[in-house]
């Protein structure tokens, strides 16, 4: 089974609409969690136009008191208070991104090979036994960006699945991209990587992603379950997606 992370970016951007403290990060990683969610991702941003760092501490007390056994994934562009933010809260997955900080999201992965050193000075920073690190992977990253993301030290790759949830209306173009997908994803597992994916994932189009990309350990989903939670709320929703994944 692929794991779900539910990402609650979505919910803390609604609460931050106003000065009020709902809706809750911490009620709905109760409540997704509660309904069959792995963990729990969070991708705060310097701005905190979402999640805010006041969030992460919740969380980490929440999900350490009431679910040790959930996951708790924080993605960040390895800025110097990033970093500190993570050895601070110590999470279990760290998913590094090359995100601008004016990024409304993220929408490429790392240039593996040219930001090889660099990324392999920030994982061994980060690396522990007990904490693994993703990097964000463009779907066509090849076998030689693969080996690049091996090289550095990380334990995964995110596959970066934007381009194919923006085929939405287009099933040929699908098609194209869960191919690229699939030979990514191939060359992770032989390179001895474990995949990850997320970005534009729905109900509609994980089935043929699980399909045609097999060996995915963990998908990271917040905007479509988040836009599905609006008509069957977050509980049932986390049910539907892992009715998907099972």
């Amino acid at each position: 089974m692929t794991l779900l992370s539910v990402n609650l970016n979505a919910v803390a951007q609604l609460r931050n609409r106003r000065d009020l403290p709902w809706p809750s990060v911490t009620g709905i990683a109760r409540v997704v969690l509660d309904a069959g969610a792995s963990g729990i991702t969070v991708h705060p941003r310097p701005d905190e136009r979402h999640i805010r760092r006041t969030d992460v501490f919740e969380l980490v007390a929440l999900l350490r008191v009431e679910y040790p056994e959930a996951e708790f994934n924080i993605e960040g562009y390895p800025s110097e208070d990033f970093l500190e933010l993570i050895e601070e809260a110590n999470p279990h997955q760290v998913t590094l991104v090359p995100d601008d900080p004016a990024q409304a999201t993220s929408d490429h992965g790392w240039d593996f090979v040219g930001k090889g050193n660099f990324l392999t000075s920030v994982v061994q920073r980060l690396k522990r036994p007990d904490r693994r690190i993703s990097l964000f992977c463009d779907p066509d990253a090849g076998e030689t960006g693969i080996a690049a993301a091996k090289a550095t030290g990380a334990d995964r790759v995110e596959l970066f699945t934007g381009p194919y949830g923006a085929c939405h209306d287009d099933p040929e173009a699908a098609e194209r991209q869960l191919a690229i997908l699939s030979v990514t994803c191939k060359a992770a597992l032989a390179a001895g990587l474990g995949v990850n994916a997320g970005h534009d994932l729905t109900l509609e189009n994980l089935p043929a992603f699980q399909a045609a990309v097999p060996g995915v350990a963990e998908v990271s989903i917040g905007h479509g379950i988040t836009a599905d939670a609006l008509l069957m709320g977050f509980a049932e929703a986390v049910r539907a997606y892992n009715n998907v994944l099972d």
